[in-house]
């Protein structure tokens, strides 16, 4: 074989994003700066990402926590009202709670626990075992929690989210009840206006407190999600996926930008003569195993991306192949007739086919998406533009 790399993700770095900048530009300009330096030589079916935060800077998608006031109290009706199972993140959550706050005059917060909803813990498991405490069913008072649980703080950020939550909601002039439970109906008994905050099972929750008798009921997708007094907005997901950006402002996720992917991969095809796949992506979908937090906290991976990105891998095991097909093989014998069987693949699924068995069933913008948050990170690499190489390579590929 003539080419020994296999998949290979790259960070392109990038000027800092401003509001009204001209993204496509600016992705294509980056990429081609890398081309033209002979850092990257393009092929077919390359994958240019580029993070949502930089397509939401440029688009100027951001709202304010008076914009949330105003909106949560025209949506819920500014008196006691229910939020339940928000994410426990100073970045993700806080700035939108000071706005939640401020559009009510009581705030009963109910967490769920052990965990929030992306694996954030305020206790762990086997204190809940120790205590006996059956977190399906026991609804715990702040009072009771305490006395159970003492101050617990979070093994990352070392802040009591309780604590911290609490004081946010007061800061704000609002007066706070909290309580723990994992039912959304258990809220229901405190009011009967309810802003459900979970991201991923948000349709349950909404459905669960309809048919138990709510009054008012709004996901975080229903705030925002029509500009405030000339603000930003997603008019999809609201304020899931939203950033602290300062104190009072948070970034919204983007708004519409399939566009900006098809002209991206226009714009490069003109350019290289190669046909790129082209993507805006955000949380990676995994789990931290020592801290046990799974990243997705935005609604979905990716929320545009060119027609190629479709579908989910077709792959056989290599190591099935070569235990079970070809045992008798081995050496150049064993890695052509091992070719061979790819070769044969007819673009049908291989769903159910024992050869297939240990790929990975997911979607391929989830698994490239994960690739490009690992590869950006999120801190000071200032590569907020991915290109990943042979993601489309299989063992026949030379």
């Amino acid at each position: 074989m003539s080419r020994m790399l296999g998949t290979v993700s790259m960070g392109v770095r990038a000027p800092i994003i401003r509001e009204g900048d001209n993204l496509v530009e600016i992705v294509v300009d980056s990429v081609m700066a890398a081309v033209n330096g002979g850092e990257i030589t393009p092929r077919d079916r390359d994958v240019v990402a580029m993070t949502e935060a930089i397509v939401a800077r440029a688009q100027g998608n951001y709202c304010s926590v008076d914009d949330i006031a105003s909106d949560v109290r025209a949506k819920l009706g500014g008196e006691t009202i229910g939020v339940i199972f928000p994410i426990l993140s100073r970045n993700r959550f806080a700035i939108c709670l000071r706005g939640i706050a401020k559009g009510a005059k009581k705030v009963v917060l109910m967490l769920s626990y052990p965990s929030d909803e992306v694996g954030n813990h305020l206790i762990d498991l086997d204190m809940l075992d120790e205590k006996g405490v059956n977190p399906y069913s026991d609804v715990l008072s702040l009072e009771k929690y305490r006395e159970l649980f003492g101050y617990i703080k979070h093994p990352f950020t070392g802040v009591d989210y309780v604590e911290y939550y609490s004081n946010l909601i007061r800061e704000m002039g609002a007066e706070v009840e909290v309580v723990f439970a994992n039912d959304p109906r258990a809220i229901l008994k405190y009011t009967k206006n309810v802003l459900n905050c979970d991201i991923h099972t948000r349709a349950r929750t909404k459905r669960l407190l309809w048919a138990a008798g709510a009054e008012r009921v709004c996901g975080l997708d229903e705030i925002m999600n029509a500009p405030i007094n000339g603000s930003g907005c997603n008019e999809r997901y609201g304020l899931l996926g939203s950033n602290k950006s300062t104190e009072d402002k948070v970034k919204l996720f983007p708004r519409e930008c399939q566009d900006l992917v098809e002209d991206i991969q226009a714009k490069l095809l003109e350019k290289t003569g190669k046909h790129y796949e082209v993507m805006v992506y955000g949380d990676g979908a995994f789990k931290d195993p020592v801290g046990k937090i799974w990243e997705l906290a935005d609604p979905v991976v990716s929320p545009a991306y060119t027609a190629g990105l479709e579908g989910t891998p077709n792959e056989l095991k290599l190591k099935y192949l070569a235990d079970n097909d070809f045992a008798d093989l081995s050496g150049d014998a064993l890695r052509d007739a091992i070719k061979g069987k790819i070769q044969q693949k007819d673009g049908s699924s291989l769903v159910g086919n024992m050869a297939a068995q240990g790929t990975t069933p997911r979607r391929l913008t989830d698994l490239i998406g994960s690739l490009c948050d690992l590869t950006s990170g999120s801190g000071d690499k200032g590569t907020p533009i991915i290109y990943i190489q042979g993601y489309f390579d299989n063992y026949t590929n030379d």
